[in-house]
């Protein structure tokens, strides 16, 4: 399909699993898409600090994520989960962030992931479609996966959140409250910095970091503190329950559907030893896919050599595999 392809782009909130909660969501699809197939339609759901529109929908280099996705035919989703984005926030949210204990683990996430999936098969008609997780949405989506493959057609992970001997950078230690403030304009040198020095500069294209940082905080206009967005504790939390702590949250050996992982060279929020072995757990799986991009962070996605990222995703979703007699 040609990128000159007319986009139609729709936001909207819908009711989450709790009477309190409405989630929102992006959809991007070609003007002209009439097949709402299960191959043809994609959910994703967002990492533990910035929300869907923050890492799969800011236009850098012509187009989004979604953008690209929907140029090349695909029905594209994105869900944010409570307290991120679009949805719905929690009241302690609008306290202090240290009061309250940390909001919106994964469990709480995979719960508003099912309902924006159950939202978008009753839409389209369709009873399954294809999932992609980016981080700690990967592990939403891959624990969803795990109990509900019945609903999936294929699975995608993005450098995404495993079991870790070492300390992870989101885990800075210390009391977790409610939830964190986090500086978009801060982020900018601990993204650059896991390249090596001489990589930094080039990482970003010019202007991207910008556009990136103005979507960003598009996203939370109510923080309390100019120039930031807020993110639940929650992650932080499954981090210290779960990922450092030896105990994976779901089994990939559960998962029976078409995996592919991305990882990333330079990404050390989740190391490549850490795909790697969430790779060889998915046992179950049909067919699987581990693919590191060169000269990428965990933010691949919107970084120079996003494109080869976007390339295999598209690949393996267009990809029909027929089993070997």
């Amino acid at each position: 399909m040609s990128s000159s392809q007319r986009i139609v782009s729709d936001r909207r909130l819908i009711a989450g699993p709790a009477p309190d909660v409405q989630l929102h969501l992006i959809n991007k699809r070609p003007d002209d898409q009439q097949d709402f197939s299960p191959e043809r339609t994609v959910v994703m759901m967002h990492g533990a600090t910035f929300s869907s529109a923050s890492l799969f929908d800011v236009a850098v280099g012509g187009a989004s994520f979604m953008d690209v996705l929907a140029q090349a035919g695909y029905d594209v989703w994105a869900v944010d989960a409570r307290g991120y984005g679009g949805s719905s926030r929690p009241v302690e949210m609008s306290r202090a962030p240290g009061d309250g204990a940390p909001l919106v683990t994964a469990r709480t996430a995979i719960d508003d992931f099912g309902a924006a999936v159950d939202f978008i098969c009753r839409h389209r008609d369709i009873p399954r479609l294809n999932m992609l997780g980016m981080s700690w949405g990967a592990t939403v989506a891959g624990a969803f996966v795990s109990e509900m493959c019945a609903k999936v057609e294929k699975l995608i992970l993005v450098t995404p959140l495993w079991l870790s001997k070492q300390p992870l950078r989101i885990d800075a230690g210390g009391p977790l409250g409610a939830y964190r403030i986090v500086s978009p304009a801060a982020f900018e040198a601990a993204w650059r910095s896991a390249a090596p020095e001489y990589a930094r500069q080039q990482l970003i294209p010019d202007g991207w970091f910008q556009a990136w940082e103005k979507a960003t905080l598009a996203t939370d206009l109510d923080s309390p503190q100019p120039g930031t967005v807020r993110a639940p504790s929650g992650a932080v939390q499954d981090v210290r329950m779960y990922w450092t702590a030896g105990k994976p949250l779901y089994d990939p050996g559960a998962i029976a559907r078409p995996v592919l992982v991305i990882s990333a060279e330079w990404d050390v929020d989740v190391r490549f030893d850490m795909a790697h072995d969430l790779f060889v757990r998915l046992v179950n799986a049909p067919y699987k896919r581990l693919v590191e991009i060169g000269q990428g962070t965990h933010m691949i996605l919107m970084e120079k050599n996003r494109r080869q990222a976007f390339d295999a995703v598209i690949g393996f979703l267009d990809e029909r595999m027929v089993p070997a007699s």
